[in-house]
């Protein structure tokens, strides 16, 4: 089995956005008054996790199409010694 690299990042993006996010909608709102009341951690985390489960979708569509593509595994077949 090969490891599809969008299957990893996706993971990291998933995970950090999802953390992110929540922080954002637990947050006090106090703590976004320099960024123009925009709650920078709740959209940003949005963002990463969107695009997270983008790269895993993308993985594992891929892993699933190459899996279909491949002949069914069963014994080496074996070819008769000329001698």
């Amino acid at each position: 089995m090969r490891l599809d690299v969008r299957v990893p990042i996706g993971l990291m993006f998933t995970i950090i956005g999802a953390v992110l996010f929540v922080y954002g909608l637990i947050s006090d709102a106090a703590i976004y008054q320099r960024s123009l009341g925009i709650n920078i951690n709740l959209w940003w985390g949005l963002a990463q996790l969107v695009f997270g489960a983008v790269m895993l979708w993308l993985g594992w569509r891929a892993q699933s199409r190459r899996g279909e593509s491949a002949p069914p595994p069963g014994p080496p077949q074996a070819t008769p010694a000329h001698g």
